[in-house]
């Protein structure tokens, strides 16, 4: 069972984000604010979970969350500031939009920065430990689908619907064979060949 806060007696945002790995798409994060006390014995990283699942404990987040949010980082900014600014950017974003205001924050993996004056932890696969972070977790993943889902229909030579992002075999080579598109990150190796594509057509 995970537990349900790290800092007690806080109102405790979990954050967690999804797409970090990816060549393609903007980064997302969230920030969920869940009850005192919550349990819910099925949530869980939603790497774990099928995306059946994945998307029927969203809506049990969304119900019973105290607050929840989401922040978005696009390709441009994350060629600007790279992915891990980036990334704990997008979770500050989701931070920013919460209300009730969090108290104390807690992130899923080690790397982190403060957010306003607020207490933090990092917390290594914290997505498996803290029911905050996996909720969290949980709806970075999905909402991040929904918008690969889309790119796909205006891009559907790149696979995204199936790898939604991700450097799949098929993707870089759909890469190789049709150049960039306006939602790659430049500043990924993209062809996995360690050169770059700053300059690489449009």
């Amino acid at each position: 069972m995970l537990k349900s806060h790290y800092h007690k007696g806080l109102v405790e945002a979990g954050c967690d984000e999804a797409g970090r790995g990816c060549l393609a798409g903007s980064v997302y994060a969230a920030a969920v604010i869940l009850p005192p006390d919550y349990e819910n014995a099925a949530l869980n990283d939603s790497k774990q979970l099928t995306e059946k699942q994945r998307y029927a404990l969203r809506e049990v987040v969304l119900r019973d969350a105290v607050a929840w949010a989401v922040g978005v980082v696009t390709p441009a900014e994350i060629d600007k500031i790279n992915i891990l600014n980036a990334s704990i950017l997008a979770m500050h974003r989701a931070l920013d939009q919460l209300s009730p205001r969090p108290q104390a924050v807690i992130v899923d993996g080690n790397r982190f920065k403060p957010y306003q004056d607020l207490p933090w932890a990092t917390i290594v696969k914290g997505d498996g430990k803290f029911l905050s972070i996996a909720a969290a977790s949980i709806l970075a993943k999905t909402f991040r689908d929904d918008y690969m889902n889309q790119l796909a229909e205006e891009y559907p030579l790149y696979d995204w619907k199936g790898n939604k992002g991700y450097p799949t075999r098929k993707h870089r080579e759909a890469i190789r064979l049709h150049g960039v598109t306006p939602y790659h990150r430049r500043s990924f190796n993209l062809l996995g060949d360690g050169q770059l594509m700053l300059d690489f057509g449009e």
